[in-house]
């Protein structure tokens, strides 16, 4: 497997990239607006939502998961996911100086 060089970017760049990546599938997304929604909820509850299966819908949980998106806890047989604020209020101030950072040029090819 070659080198991916992520000692060259600095350490806001390599997290905001794994935010991105963690919502880079409308999966993913959709779960995430569904915790929005209900604010917080059983795992049983997502997968009622979405036209995938348990295993499929368990794999985006576990990529939004070790992303620190969301944070669940087990109750019983069920495990309760939300979103986790501390992280949310991180990504919006990412993506937020992200997008900020553009400045439109009058002449732009």
């Amino acid at each position: 497997m070659g080198l991916t060089k992520t000692n060259n970017f600095t350490d806001k760049q390599l997290r905001f990239a794994e935010f991105a990546k963690a919502l880079g599938h409308p999966a993913r997304v959709a779960i995430v607006q569904y915790l929005i929604s209900q604010q917080s909820c059983v795992c049983r509850d997502i997968v009622d939502e979405l036209p995938l299966s348990q295993s499929t819908v368990s794999q985006h949980l576990k990529e939004l998961k070790d992303a620190g998106i969301i944070k669940g806890e087990i109750s019983g047989a069920k495990t309760c996911y939300c979103i986790d604020e501390k992280t949310w209020k991180e990504i919006e101030l990412s993506f937020g100086s992200f997008f900020a950072a553009y400045q439109p040029l009058n002449n732009c090819c």
